[in-house]
């Protein structure tokens, strides 16, 4: 259904005119500032690929940033600040921040188009012969470097439950990235991922990364790691946080508490869990969220850990313009691993 609405007044046009006018001045003494100070913010370059070993890390661990953190580059934080400058002044003045000239909201369209090529497209030149890891490694560092992506770990995790069939899917951080494939952490004991992976181990991970226009989809076997393993990434997070993974029981139903609290929506259960695992533990500092007075260590609990996908096949997708789109795939050749080696075939696929 489309939605006709009313061009606005000519008096508000010009409001909304000044303003995009004024954001973009601004914008232009931001990149002629930024071209001035990128001698001092030079990119990151991409970090070397790992050597061969097999237990070697790429990434060890891949810490997702604080939302605090601020953008490594100041063109990307002008040209962020620029578009949100934008979008606000549109909304304020109530006009459809997606649309035609007509004032006909077709959010549809926006995505539509891309208005510029990137790195001139994907070529299997470019891309990494020996092994999908060490590509999905290059092109997560240049994510990394580049400004406008702030956390480019994130990604979506997919299952699927046997048998029923039924998908489910939800965002989480890449956590570690080794040469056998892709980490990340999680509640095993009550999750609904727990019960997918215990009918079908088989599960996916896809990435986006809206401002290189890529995608990387990645499908694979899901292995648990060892206590062992898991205690050394779980021994990272700040106190609170091992404290929570104690606490909850991930995707269970909180129960409110009734007449007793007319007002609880069944939160007042989940912090009598985590005061339960504080009693047990102890607070720990509370400035520093650490052992100094004494509280006894947290051991990684048995429901909780790592999970490692064991990519079978994995995708990188180029956006181009006209949905023309550059599509190379890894596939896993059978049997490669049985002797130690590992050996992939590329194919370019149509968009």
């Amino acid at each position: 259904m489309r939605h006709h609405l009313s061009p606005p007044s000519p008096g508000l046009q010009k409001s909304i005119t000044s303003a995009v006018l004024r954001v973009a001045q601004t914008f232009a003494r931001s990149l002629h500032t930024t071209r001035n100070t990128m001698a001092l913010y030079p990119p990151s370059p991409a970090p070397p690929v790992a050597g061969s070993s097999k237990n070697e890390k790429l990434i060890s661990p891949v810490v997702a940033p604080s939302p605090d953190t601020p953008l490594s580059s100041p063109a990307g934080q002008a040209a962020i600040a620029a578009r949100a400058a934008a979008h606000t002044a549109k909304v304020a003045a109530g006009v459809p921040t997606t649309g035609d000239s007509s004032g006909t909201s077709t959010p549809g369209r926006a995505g539509q188009f891309l208005q510029h090529e990137h790195r001139g497209g994907l070529r299997q030149r470019d891309l990494d012969a020996a092994s999908p890891i060490a590509q999905f490694h290059a092109w997560f560092a240049e994510a990394k470097a580049l400004g406008g992506i702030a956390h480019p770990e994130t990604c979506t995790l997919s299952t699927a439950r046997f048998p029923s069939g039924r998908v489910s899917a939800r965002m989480v951080y890449l956590k570690e990235l080794d040469h056998q494939g892709f980490v990340l952490y999680s509640n095993f004991g009550t999750s609904r991922k727990a019960d997918d992976l215990a009918s079908n181990p088989w599960a996916s991970l896809t990435f986006w990364w809206e401002a290189q226009e890529r995608q990387v989809r990645v499908e694979g076997r899901a292995n648990r790691l060892s206590a062992a393993e898991s205690q050394v990434y779980f021994d990272t997070r700040v106190r609170g946080s091992r404290i929570g993974a104690w606490a909850s029981r991930q995707s269970a139903t909180l129960v409110p508490k009734g007449e007793a609290d007319p007002e609880d929506d069944g939160r007042a259960q989940l912090e009598e869990w985590v005061a339960e695992a504080e009693q047990r533990f102890g607070k720990g500092d509370a400035e520093n969220e650490d052992n100094e007075d004494n509280d006894p260590p947290i051991p990684v609990p048995e429901f909780w850990g790592g999970l490692r996908i064991v990519p079978e096949r994995v995708e990188f997708w180029q956006g181009r313009q006209n949905r023309l789109h550059d599509r190379f795939v890894y596939d896993r050749q059978v049997g490669s691993e049985a002797d130690g080696t590992e050996a992939w075939t590329i194919k370019r696929l149509s968009p």
